[in-house]
């Protein structure tokens, strides 16, 4: 969905709330700058399509948001479990936000398992809408209810809603040709129908979606219809529901242009075809699927219609193999994968480091070690994409910063990669390719030219005169080899991992040349161009946060929540973690403390203290969710008072 929004202003990612009421006769009317709204049930109950609907028509309503999805690693989870709970939390507001907000404001509960897996994350006072029909004596013990909370007082400090989700819903289809448990499974549309009516969220997306999903079952549509719409006159005519909330668009919080809602996965499918078009390649991703990662195969084997081609191989290491014939043969060529994977092609990473050709690894991180938590998020693959090969082999480093950010770092990965001739390794994680925010559909001409030159035909003179190829003669100033199309006539030469001779590229054994080889391919690396290091510090702090990847939302709503309290605080955001930018080591000699959140256990902390001798303090979380921002604040608050 896409929506027109205005120029941009800075706003504080906190609440300002008033009150608006209707006419006499009708309901009242809260008028909200934001909300957090947590839905949560069985893995089975649907609460991800539930939260996506919500997060679309807020998108196409024209709010800022951020979501955060929290599902199990397996295909079903046992019902009615705490390790079965799934659950989606969206944040949306009339004002730039950053993050998917640390504690809801709503809960949607929708049995027993969810109110207990989520009830310590609500501040008091929330909102809590459970469905009261899962609230069996079973189902409550099973997850350690000695008695019903709904009736014990132990909510007694929030605002809670209990609504018999499942009666209503089959009472709402009984006109339709469904059994009990066929009309169950649109519980999760009534209870998006009834926070559509509270939120005053439009409805006509999530009719025309469902229509078109079930467009070979007619009657599962209808009927989902039907629930979805029994949930909004729910919300109408009960008295349990007195206040309804409006949270206005945004449209002070970006530039002009056209924006649509938009997953970080989806953001670097959509990044890699941009590249393909702009340097006029196609594009080959030869990969294995491997969560959380799977979603760009899926998405690109959609877009055969611009040069894209797909290849599910049988294994990680089949997936890179092909990914780099393809590069050989003259494609933009891409492998996915997350941590594991990782671990499984490091072999053909380090071959296409000494082929020197073009290669973007997509690691989409995860929890580990080994198979780890598969749908859950952190960012400790950094020293494995740094170091974790045999030999010095070195890889240029990008990683994006927010879901939106990933179309734009696919492009530079895609630039440095085909400039330098190198593989590239692109870092992004869980939190980043499964949330969403609103994006800025850049125009054409706003997107870089990424044409590349293939080698034509002899590239060097011999002492005899003869003009022949040499495939290792460099560009001065790139250090890149040139790019030679198999079968070009003229422009045969050696190919594999053995150690080449310099500009000729035969195999060599001679320890000078090895030296040589080794320098000149990491020199290459060492002197790629990327943009200096911008330094967000409007006050002339002493204390700078240093950050990378997706710890830039929690890291600038927490500098913000300082700033408004009167805290002096610096923020700065790498992108490029190899080379890093040549401006880095001035920055943080520039500052008493450098204080850096990362989701591992200290491994930018450990590159910056090893290359920059800078006593920088790490502040780590590896519990598979993101940082939280009021979590980062008083850190940052200790560091610049310590």
């Amino acid at each position: 969905m896409t929506s027109q929004v205005s120029s941009p202003a800075e706003q504080a990612d906190e609440a300002v709330v008033g009150e608006q009421r209707k006419p006499a006769g009708t309901k009242n009317v809260r008028r909200l700058d934001r909300v957090i709204i947590r839905f949560a049930g069985d893995s089975g109950d649907g609460m991800q399509l539930t939260g996506d609907r919500f997060t679309s028509e807020t998108a196409s309503f024209g709010n800022d948001l951020s979501t955060l999805p929290n599902f199990p690693a397996e295909i079903r989870a046992p019902a009615g479990t705490l390790p079965g709970v799934s659950s989606f939390q969206l944040h949306f507001a009339d004002h730039d936000i950053l993050t998917p907000g640390d504690a809801p404001n709503v809960l949607v509960a929708m049995n027993p398992a969810a109110l207990k897996a989520n009830i310590g994350d609500l501040p008091r006072g929330a909102e809590i809408i459970v469905n009261t029909d899962e609230f069996t004596k079973r189902a409550m013990q099973k997850v350690g209810y000695d008695s019903s909370p709904l009736e014990d007082g132990s909510l007694d400090g929030y605002s809670l809603h209990p609504v018999p989700l499942t009666a209503l819903t089959v009472e709402a289809l009984k006109e339709f040709d469904l059994t009990r448990k066929e009309a169950e499974r649109s519980k999760n549309m009534f209870a998006l129908g009834l926070l559509s009516w509270m939120y005053h969220r439009p409805t006509e997306g999530t009719e025309k979606f469902l229509t078109s999903k079930f467009a070979k079952k007619p009657d599962i549509a209808a009927a989902n219809i039907a629930a979805f719409r029994a949930g909004w006159n729910f919300g109408e005519t009960t008295e349990d529901f007195a206040v309804s909330y409006e949270i206005a668009p945004a449209t002070t919080a970006f530039p002009v242009g056209t924006y649509r809602n938009i997953s970080g996965n989806l953001a670097l499918s959509y990044g890699l075809v941009a590249a393909s078009r702009q340097a006029d390649l196609p594009l080959y991703l030869g990969s294995y699927p491997i969560t959380p990662a799977s979603d760009i195969l899926h998405e690109l084997s959609k877009h055969k219609n611009f040069g894209v081609r797909t290849f599910q191989a049988e294994d990680e290491i089949a997936g890179i193999g092909a990914a780099l014939g393809a590069a050989f043969g003259g494609s933009l060529a891409v492998t996915t994968t997350s941590g594991p994977g990782v671990a499984l092609k490091s072999e053909t990473i380090g071959l296409a480091v000494s082929l020197e050709l073009p290669l973007l690894v997509i690691d989409i991180q995860r929890g580990g070690p080994s198979t780890g938590l598969p749908t859950k998020t952190e960012q400790a693959d950094l020293l494995q994409a740094m170091f974790g090969r045999n030999g010095e082999a070195p890889v240029p480093i990008v990683a994006p910063r927010t879901p939106a950010d990933c179309f734009d770092a696919a492009l530079e990965a895609a630039r440095i990669a085909l400039t330098y001739r190198t593989p590239v390794m692109l870092l992004s994680d869980g939190y980043l390719a499964n949330g969403s925010e609103p994006w800025r559909i850049p125009e054409l001409d706003e997107l870089p030219d990424l044409t590349v030159q293939f080698a034509q035909g002899p590239n060097h003179t011999l002492e005899d005169g003869s003009e022949v190829f040499w495939p290792y003669k460099r560009d001065p100033q790139t250090l890149a080899r040139p790019w030679a199309i198999p079968g070009t006539p003229g422009l045969e030469h050696r190919i594999g991992g053995i150690e080449k001779e310099d500009g000729t590229g035969n195999i060599s054994y001679a320890p000078a040349n090895h030296d040589f080889m080794v320098r000149t391919r990491q020199a290459k690396i060492d002197g790629i161009e990327v943009p200096d290091l911008v330094v967000d510090d409007p006050h002339g702090a002493r204390t700078l946060v240093l950050g990378w990847g997706s710890t830039y939302g929690p890291i600038t709503a927490a500098v913000r929540r300082l700033r408004n309290a009167g805290e002096l605080i610096a923020q700065a955001h790498l992108r490029h973690l190899n080379p890093f930018p040549r401006n880095l080591g001035v920055v943080l000699g520039s500052y008493e403390k450098v204080v850096i959140p990362e989701m591992n256990l200290g491994q930018l902390a450990t590159l910056v203290r090893a290359k920059y001798l800078v006593d920088a303090h790490s502040y780590n979380q590896v519990n598979g969710m993101p940082f939280k921002a009021e979590q980062l604040a008083k850190a940052l608050k200790e560091a610049i008072d310590g």
